[in-house]
């Protein structure tokens, strides 16, 4: 499906009927990157969307759409141009659930649960934010100069992904695949725009938010287990569940258990029986 919103192309897969449930991928996948765990997903309207500047979206060649607020109100449009239901259970894996927070942190009434797959509320400090901007915009300037293999080239060989190299050859080619699908432009700009360093820090926002949350990592991804112990900490309603034998894309390594996970999650919030 694909909607136009403030003049861009925004493309969305949608599945099933139910409660809706909005899934936000991770830096350079798609909407395609949640097939492992759809069937896990039965008896839920399933919005799977393309991030801004990934596989079937839009990809412009300037900064203001990929900001996290400006990337936040286009999801907002989207969803009501859809027609979907709100409030609704936003799962975001990585950048993804950096934009579900921030989603969840500028629409609060929107949002009736929030699943953050290994994602951060952002950097504590400007001098992180400084430091990690520099490195992300040296890394857009290398996807422009260099060109989509060998950024992902690069990309995949991140000490983040080495537990993704135990994947079988043919799951490892498919991600690969849906890497190099995406726009050099929209790659660049989503690093410039929804970069870690870019994107505001919820830090101090977190205790202010009332609804269930499911937190996720991988016992393999020891700084993303940190981050979210701390999160947890914060929010006055959250629960953290540590995957083993996962790294930080938990989704891909370990789909059958991440469904469960967030199937019986999402149950759970229908009947009230958070825990």
């Amino acid at each position: 499906m694909h909607k136009t919103v403030r003049n861009k192309v925004l493309s969305a897969e949608v599945y099933g009927e139910g409660m809706p449930v909005v899934l936000l991928h991770g830096f350079t996948g798609s909407a395609g990157s949640w097939l492992p765990i759809l069937d896990m997903l039965q008896g839920y309207q399933v919005i799977a969307v393309d991030v801004i500047g990934h596989g079937k979206s839009d990809s412009p060649e300037c900064l203001a759409p990929y900001t996290m607020k400006h990337a936040s109100e286009e999801l907002m449009l989207l969803l009501t141009s859809m027609k979907v239901d709100m409030p609704v259970s936003v799962l975001g894996y990585s950048m993804g659930g950096r934009l579900a927070l921030s989603f969840a942190m500028l629409f609060p009434d929107l949002v009736s649960s929030l699943i953050l797959e290994s994602s951060s509320p952002g950097l504590k400090t400007d001098e992180e934010r400084n430091q990690r901007r520099e490195q992300d915009h040296k890394l857009a300037d290398e996807i422009l100069q260099y060109g989509m293999e060998a950024f992902i080239n690069k990309w995949e060989n991140i000490p983040l992904f080495e537990s993704q190299k135990k994947l079988p050859d043919e799951i490892r080619k498919s991600i690969r695949e849906e890497r190099l699908r995406n726009k050099p432009a929209g790659l660049a700009y989503s690093l410039k725009g929804m970069g870690t360093g870019a994107q505001p820090s919820w830090w101090d926002r977190l205790s202010s938010f009332p609804k269930d949350v499911l937190l996720i990592t991988g016992e393999w991804d020891s700084k993303f287990c940190g981050i979210n112990k701390e999160m947890q900490a914060l929010f006055p309603k959250a629960v953290l569940k540590q995957v083993r034998e996962a790294g930080h894309a938990i989704h891909v390594e370990q789909p059958r258990f991440f469904g469960k996970i967030v199937s019986e999650f999402l149950k759970n919030m229908e009947q009230g029986d958070f825990q």
